[in-house]
């Protein structure tokens, strides 16, 4: 699937110089992190889940123009022929490309694609220098949250795609460290305790902020006690976890994962190798030694559940998540700090909730109560998942940090695992 979003319905849009100022800045920031990247790169496509950076790059400027240009403002097409390539999963704008067919489109080229995007910014940028209706604002901030999903997807997409070349190419330079104070690396770990009873979580639409429609609305919820870990899973956890015979053992697995195990053959985390004493992992940066201090990354729920049976716990529901990211909740490293992988535990509270990791919960994606979808196209976005995904919380490295709040809501299938995603532990409170 591919991230989805809607802007709640209440929110009040941004005065018109601070909507152009943030759409100047979230669509640099997809120029700047496409600009590591050659032209054969942006072609590649490694798997069907995955689609090429430069499609990633013409998707969000077609969203722009079709659903703000073209439905609300009356433009004629830049070019007719984008509406089929370009379109994602909308079916109520029309038929789309194959979706795993995408590297397949060599045709438009890379430096059409960027004219594409000019072009669209062109027109946008008159659009904001003028007078900006409620109803266009509220869309342009919907197309800047999609367009900052896609950030990460293009993020997550090139790494597979250069994880799957046996030169192991990087994206970045070298492994940019996030700053984390010395006194604050301690790595030990400690349980969070949270007193059961009624909470709330979900997003408050009488308060200002951006929001998905699935985010909504906020209301109450019974939890039991619980507590959850302050830090995420660690790599020398995990391989404690492998050493064990956790990818042989059918008694940690649920059915469905054990299958999932079998079918693939797994035994160990997306990007890993492990050969005799010598440990490594792809990253951002290239093959990097595997550095047990580090969150555990890119394993699916079932690897991430079976995990949490190996250490007699579980996975937290995402009401327990939000309830103590909400309380205690602290800051990791995200996509501005563009590091090659997920860092250091650092700061009190419940660290790294917001970055790092996204953080699997034992919650299916399901609609809260008094959920309703937004008529028309942009309804598609979350309510047509809403089966067989599982939600995760809290973000990741691939992130940006303006996109990320207590309440998100992502969501995956079970199996995925080329996504930036962990793993931290809950237990009832006894």
């Amino acid at each position: 699937m591919e991230l989805n979003a809607r802007t709640s319905a209440s929110e009040s849009p941004a005065s018109p110089a601070a909507l152009m100022d943030r759409y100047t800045d979230v669509r640099g920031w997809t120029h700047r992190l496409a600009e590591p990247l050659s032209a054969e790169d942006m072609q590649v496509q490694s798997m069907p889940d995955a689609s090429p950076a430069k499609w990633h790059l013409a998707h969000t400027a077609w969203f722009f123009e079709r659903f703000i240009l073209r439905d609300q403002l009356g433009h004629d097409a830049i070019d007719d022929r984008y509406e089929f390539i370009f379109n994602s999963y909308y079916n109520a704008v029309g038929p789309q490309h194959s979706r795993p067919k995408r590297g397949l489109l060599s045709r438009p080229s890379v430096a059409e694609i960027f004219e594409y995007r000019a072009t669209v910014d062109a027109r946008m940028h008159d659009v904001l220098s003028g007078s900006v209706s409620n109803s266009i604002a509220g869309l342009v901030e919907v197309g800047l949250n999609h367009e900052q999903q896609h950030q990460e997807l293009l993020l997550t997409d090139i790494k597979h795609a250069l994880g799957a070349n046996p030169l192991k190419p990087a994206y970045l330079d070298d492994a940019a460290a996030f700053a984390c104070p010395e006194d604050e690396q301690h790595n030990a770990g400690t349980w969070l305790s949270f007193e059961g009873g009624l909470i709330e979580i979900g997003h408050d639409a009488t308060k200002p902020g951006f929001a998905y429609d699935c985010e909504t609305p906020r209301h109450t919820q019974y939890v039991n006690g619980f507590e959850i870990f302050d830090r995420l899973a660690t790599n020398a956890e995990f391989a404690t976890f492998i050493d064990d015979g956790g990818y042989t053992r059918s008694d940690l697995w649920l059915d469905a994962g054990w299958s999932f195990v079998q079918q693939h053959q797994l035994d160990k985390p997306l990007y890993w190798n492990r050969k005799d004493d010598d440990a490594t992992e792809f990253t951002l940066a290239g093959q990097q030694p595997l550095d047990p201090d580090l969150p555990v990354c890119h394993i699916s729920l079932y690897e991430a559940d079976a995990f949490a049976r190996w250490k007699g716990c579980r996975l937290p529901t995402e009401a327990e998540w939000e309830h103590a990211a909400e309380t205690v909740g602290a800051w990791g490293a995200t996509m501005d700090d563009r590091v090659a992988r997920p860092t250091l535990a650092c700061r009190d509270g419940m660290r790294q909730a917001f970055g790092e990791c996204w953080e699997w919960t034992g919650t299916q994606f399901r609609p809260y109560p008094g959920f309703t979808a937004q008529p028309g196209a942009l309804g598609e976005y979350n309510s047509k998942f809403m089966s067989d995904q599982f939600v995760l919380r809290g973000g990741s490295m691939a992130t940006p940090r303006t996109h990320l709040r207590t309440t998100y809501r992502n969501f995956f299938p079970a199996s995925a695992r080329w996504q930036f995603t962990g793993v931290r532990l809950c237990r009832d409170l006894a």
